[in-house]
Formats: structure tokens, sequence, C-alpha cells
């Protein structure tokens, strides 16, 4: 079993790259056959999703753009519940057909507490696309369209995901180790 140390924790392997690369390219498959003819405008959530996002959006093969909003709600290994916008949205989104593009859904928090943000700017259609959910960690009634893995309330790192800024750069997704 791969174990990699992330500052003061250590994580062993859960997801291999292999497998996130096949289920990426069947959810750009996905999308692509939902959204064709319709010129979607993908908005990935900073910083988790950027890995995601950009591997989705390579297998995207229809008219389409991409932009990116920051919020965070992470400090260490727990969600703090504050919702931090750091760098604003800039298209207009009416008439739109908008995915929102997610490293996770797991309390939910963060994205019901930017939804109505997006609602109120009357897009045509809006979908969640994440790369994980964990359904046992939601408190808000916040639902992806399109998954990639759901996966039990544990704390993960890698696949853009991070433990206080460091892991986002390793292929395959970890799990802390059952001891930390």
């Amino acid at each position: 079993m791969a174990i990699v140390q992330v500052l003061d924790k250590q994580f062993e392997i859960y997801i291999q790259h292999t497998a996130i690369a096949e289920r990426v390219a069947a959810m750009a498959v996905q999308l692509n056959e939902h959204y064709a003819g319709l010129n979607p405008l993908f908005l990935g959530i900073l910083n988790g999703s950027f890995v995601f996002a950009a591997d989705l959006f390579r297998g995207i093969t229809i008219p389409a753009e991409i932009s990116f909003i920051k919020l965070a709600s992470y400090k260490g290994t727990t969600s703090t519940g504050n919702i931090i916008t750091a760098i604003g949205l800039e298209e207009n989104l009416a008439g739109r057909h908008v995915v929102i593009v997610e490293d996770i859904v797991d309390t939910g928090r963060t994205l019901y507490s930017f939804l109505p943000q997006i609602l109120q700017q009357q897009p045509a259609s809006l979908k969640i696309a994440c790369f994980l959910s964990k359904p046992d960690a939601r408190v808000c009634d916040v639902e992806p369209d399109y998954t990639g893995f759901e996966i039990p309330d544990n704390f993960v790192v890698g696949y853009g995901l991070d433990y206080d800024g460091m892991g986002r750069n390793l292929p395959d997704l970890y799990t802390l180790c059952k001891d930390q």
C-alpha cells in the first residue's frame, strides 16, 4: 500500500490516477451529450477543482467556455462553515447553461451559500459536476448532477485536493491513514 507524507499526516492510496482518468473521461462524454448545441459555461471552483476542471474540460468536444471563481471553507482537515469568496464572478450568466465544476461536495455548505448568487443571474440551466461526493457528510440540501466518485466521509488529498495547501500535485487520490 502506497503511503505518502503530507505535512504532519500520512495518507494511503485510495483511487489510482488511471481510474480517475477513466471516470473523468466518461463524465466528459456525458456532458458533451447533454450540452450539445448549448455552448455551456463551465465554472470551476478554485483552488481544489483546477486539476479536475482541466482534465474534464480537455474532454469537452462541443463549443464551451470555462471560467473560475474562488470559494473556500476549509482550514486543516475540517470545514470551517464560513464561506470566503476571494475572486468574484465576472461573466454574465443570464440565459447561459452553467455547469459548476467542484472538486468535492461534502457538507454542501460552500455551494449552498454560493448557488443563490448564481441563480440570481437567471441562467438557462444550472448543474453541478463534482469529482467527489460525500453524501454521509451532507448537512445542506445540495446534490451534484454529475459525480466522479462517491466516497465515505474520510479526509482525502491529491488530484487537486489539499491538506493546508499541500498535496494537490499528487496524481492519485489518498485518504488519511486510520491511525492519524
